[in-house]
């Protein structure tokens, strides 16, 4: 195998890693904003704990 394979895999590799990273840390997001609206918190609150416009809090929530 040459060095551009080796550098195609590489990459290959860190992308899926990043991927799955992302991924995983998007469900933790997304489960702790519903924890949070669990405990009573309101979009608002939400929005002002983690920096983000309330309505996309509630996008996030529904699914979009």
């Amino acid at each position: 195998m040459d060095a551009a394979e080796k550098a195609r895999r590489d990459l290959r590799r860190a992308q899926a890693t990043y991927e799955r990273a992302v991924g995983k840390a998007k469900a933790e997001r997304l489960e702790s904003f519903e924890r949070a609206q669990k405990a009573g918190l309101s979009l608002r609150e939400i929005s002002k704990e983690v920096g983000l416009h309330w309505t996309r809090i509630g996008e996030l929530l529904r699914g979009k």
